[in-house]
């Protein structure tokens, strides 16, 4: 109990947080990201009007995506300035109904590895948009043409559809072991029906949809990537080292 006489304060009633407004449809609330931006030819992932490509080695930014780290597994460096594209095929994402997060990744794995994102396409699951996206690419210069989605067995998966008439030459061995590297852990993995092949000297490969067949797909690529590249290129094949002669025992050769 206070004194008498003394000046008792009380003590401020507690605050409520200010009132707050449903969001409207469509909006996006305040401190949430908006949705990727459809990219363009000659843009990044996700990139707004105006982005120029992904310089070599750049990681691509992006909700959902993890930064690249060298000496993860992505494999052996490509020559400076080698070109790549990357097509995710999708209908949720070409409606802008979901993220692009295959794509990003995918863009950040070949980023990694050295490569210039020069094309970051989201079209949807149809042949003839599929098939533009390709050429768009390759007119755009890329060396490597990858694309994530529509390898499955559903009605819409037709990217497998899409690029085996244009393209020159398969590398059945790539396909295959895309499919085969994850088996044990996902056994659906084997119901992907992607295709790896050439174009001129071109590499086109397809990729599943989802984040873990990307990493998945690109873990097999990494390593061989810039090998293939050289082959294309006209380069001579790689022969291992003849091992060194043995020395001869001390107290001469018995």
């Amino acid at each position: 109990m206070a004194p008498r006489g003394a000046v008792v304060t009380a003590a401020p009633p507690p605050t409520s947080p200010p009132p707050t407004s449903p969001v409207p449809a469509g909006a996006v609330p305040a401190g949430v990201a908006p949705g990727p931006v459809s990219a363009r030819p000659g843009a990044g992932p996700g990139a707004g009007p105006g982005a120029g490509p992904v310089p070599a080695g750049a990681v691509p930014a992006g909700p959902g995506v993890r930064a690249a780290r060298a000496g993860t597994g992505d494999g052996v460096r490509v020559p400076a300035g080698t070109r790549a594209a990357v097509i995710t095929s999708s209908n949720r994402s070409a409606r802008g109904e979901r993220e692009d997060t295959s794509g990003r990744l995918l863009a950040e794995r070949l980023a990694a590895l050295g490569c210039e994102i020069v094309v970051a396409a989201v079209v949807p699951d149809e042949v003839p948009a599929i098939q533009g996206a390709i050429r768009e690419a390759l007119g755009a210069g890329a060396a490597v043409v990858v694309t994530t989605g529509g390898t499955g067995l559903t009605p819409t998966d037709v990217t497998p559809e899409a690029t085996r008439p244009v393209l020159d030459r398969e590398i059945p061995g790539i396909a295959e072991a895309i499919r085969l590297a994850s088996r044990d852990r996902v056994p659906t993995s084997v119901l992907s029906r992607g295709l790896a092949g050439t174009i001129g000297d071109a590499l086109v490969v397809n990729l599943p949809g989802s984040p873990g067949g990307v990493r998945d797909g690109m873990d097999v690529l990494g390593p061989i990537l810039a090998h293939v590249l050289d082959q294309l290129g006209g380069g001579d094949h790689v022969r291992p080292a003849d091992p060194a002669p043995e020395a001869a025992p001390s107290g001469g050769v018995r």
